[in-house]
């Protein structure tokens, strides 16, 4: 009778199985699991490894020197850092158009006139529409009553902009209501005498015109190509209460073209070349088109080429290998919106650009795991061997969930990657392993919603949303309401909360509930989704998704409260039945490749 231990180095966990072996009988003691050290595949794993075999002993109150094998998993390294690149033309800098949202603007209505200082506006205006700029030393008495005279003296003011936290007080104060766009910090940056254009709507509704690209063109008089260059700053304006767009003069109009580039695809029987900015979905056909995939590089001294050489010479770093031995086998790319600082904006402003997120995966090297295993060897005096294939020993483990038998497929989704792998009634098991999982939708949730935290875009994607209504109750995402005994924290009120661990986490972001929520699942949709359907392709014996029965969800990102329903729904349409793993009984869709490990060794 001997004690051995399964380990799984993951890219976010390593999970430990404590298994007693007598003879043909193995029997599973315990569980540990950690966070892992370093990126999966290297040295520095060796530390998490430790804590969870630690964590694994502890348990079940076993020691160190009664362990007589690990085994650890054949991993495959995955770079957990994965890119985005901007594919739009950036065409909204030096002050072009601008579109400004502040909090609290006045007035409801469009206006549109020569953009002026309020000092400089005389009786020479009279007759013309005008927009008033209105800084931060007229105080906002002395700029409604210098309003109202100008109108009585014949000048129309169409509206207002006002670098303080004006808007209402002045509104307030008029004899005739304007729209009035306030906060606008650099009101110097504001050109003057140009044709402006400004945008108030009523409380609870969004602007109609300046976020409609023709209704921009209709206040400028636009030219079909100059209607086509206004569409980033239109799309940008979209669910806005206010804005302001202004036109400068003809030369002051500036872009900037960010050049995308290609991706060269290389694989065993074809090769294909697809340019970045066609989006993902061309990117994802030249992909398949060429599996297996031998290497994907980029075009030299483009995004694309810098993103995927980034790859090569960090996990060259971490392996100690020579960056051109690093070849790519997988790459998942989806299309996003990212914000991008307007250059001379007037506040701050950002404008939604297109973009391609991307996940990429190095080949797997065996030797690697081979100096991981010789190294934990070395540290623990106590023989170390790569187990087997990660998605193999996977769905060995899977078969411990109850109500499960061969034939059965899995999809193992973890943080850096989507493993799928399927047993026949005969026990033979074929796998793939893509890249792309939970890291890459915390990415995107990252990116669109400009936090620069990936810490608060984890959370955003584990938990759900609410919004605090008043002091005692909350309306959860779904709509429905719950009402609490004791007063909530006042300092919450009014505003989005995550509802993590019983404790309600406020949002320090702008952006109503929905948007939020939108973006959180159409990130997890464009990821597991799609890497789910993807993966079972390539694992089907026909080659034909609809050819699976059963699939067992099993991984980190399995525990989710919403992607297992995603995936769920999506295989119903192919008459596939999948639901979340339970291995063990016991250990819910965690754990899988750390029980297979264990449970393989009587069949070694």
């Amino acid at each position: 009778m001997k004690l051995i231990v399964g380990i799984d180095i993951g890219n976010a966990t390593t999970e430990s199985t404590l298994a007693q072996v007598d003879g043909e009988k193995v029997q599973v003691l315990s569980s540990g699991i950690v966070k892992t050290t370093g990126i999966k595949g290297t040295k520095e794993n060796i530390k998490g490894v430790f804590k969870s075999l630690q964590k694994a002993l502890e348990n079940c109150g076993k020691t160190l020197e009664e362990v007589s094998l690990i085994r650890i998993n054949e991993a495959a390294p995955v770079i957990g850092d994965v890119a985005m690149e901007t594919i739009t033309e950036t065409i909204i800098t030096e002050s072009t158009m601008i579109g400004h949202n502040p909090s609290t603007p006045g007035g409801i209505g469009i206006g549109v006139g020569i953009s002026l200082p309020i000092e400089d506006i005389n009786k020479d205006h009279v007759g013309v529409e005008v927009i008033a700029l209105i800084n931060k030393d007229v105080d906002f008495q002395v700029a409604a009553r210098t309003i109202n005279n100008l109108v009585k003296m014949g000048v129309n003011i169409t509206g207002a902009i006002v670098q303080k936290d004006d808007a209402v007080l002045i509104n307030n104060r008029l004899d005739r209501k304007i729209p009035i766009i306030d906060e606008v910090l650099h009101i110097e940056k504001v050109p003057v005498n140009m044709k402006t254009a400004i945008e108030v709507s009523e409380k609870g509704k969004v602007i109609s015109m300046l976020s409609n690209p023709y209704g921009i063109a209709t206040l400028f008089d636009l030219t079909p190509e100059e209607t086509k260059m206004i569409m980033p700053l239109s799309r940008a304006l979209i669910g806005n209460r206010s804005a302001v767009v202004i036109k400068t003069p003809k030369g002051d109009v500036k872009s900037k073209i960010i050049p995308a580039g290609e991706l060269n695809i290389t694989g065993e029987s074809k090769k294909r070349s697809v340019r970045v900015d066609r989006g993902s979905k061309e990117i994802m056909s030249a992909i398949k088109a060429c599996h297996p995939v031998n290497d994907i590089y980029g075009e030299t001294g483009t995004n694309a080429g810098g993103m995927l050489e980034k790859v090569r010479v960090v996990m060259a770093q971490l392996t100690d290998q020579n960056v051109k031995n690093i070849k790519i086998q997988d790459l998942l790319a989806v299309d996003t919106f990212v914000p991008q600082k307007v250059v001379g904006g007037m506040a701050g402003e950002f404008a939604m650009e297109n973009a391609i997120g991307v996940a990429a995966m190095v080949k797997a090297d065996k030797l690697q795991m081979k100096m991981v295993a010789s190294n934990l060897e070395e540290k623990l005096d106590i023989a170390v061997e790569v187990g087997g294939v990660e998605a193999e020993m996977a769905i060995i483990g899977s078969l411990t969930t109850p109500g499960t038998t061969k034939p059965l497929a899995i999809l193992d989704m973890g943080a850096g990657s989507t493993d799928a792998s399927i047993i026949t009634k005969s026990g033979e098991i074929s796998s793939c392993h893509l890249a792309g999982a939970g890291n890459m939708v915390t990415m995107l949730i990252d990116r669109e919603l400009g936090l620069g935290d990936f810490d608060l875009a984890e959370d955003i994607k584990k938990y759900p949303l609410a919004k605090v209504e008043s002091l005692f109750h909350i309306r959860h995402e779904d709509g429905s309401v719950q009402f609490f005994d004791t007063q909530l924290d006042p300092g919450i009120f009014a505003r989005i909360v995550i509802l993590k661990d019983g404790e309600m986490q406020p949002l320090e972001i702008d952006g109503n509930i929905e948007k939020i929520k939108n973006i959180r699942r159409e990130a997890k949709k464009k990821v597991f989704v799609e890497n789910g359907i993807r993966a079972l392709v390539r694992i089907s014996p026909t080659s034909n998704i609809r050819d699976i029965d059963y699939v067992v969800l099993v991984g980190g990102s399995a525990l989710d409260f919403e992607i297992p329903q995603m995936i769920t729904d999506s295989l119903a349409h192919y008459g596939i039945v999948a639901g979340r793993g339970n291995i063990r009984g016991v250990e819910g869709p965690r754990n899988a490749v750390a029980t297979g490990l264990s449970l393989s060794y009587r069949e070694g």
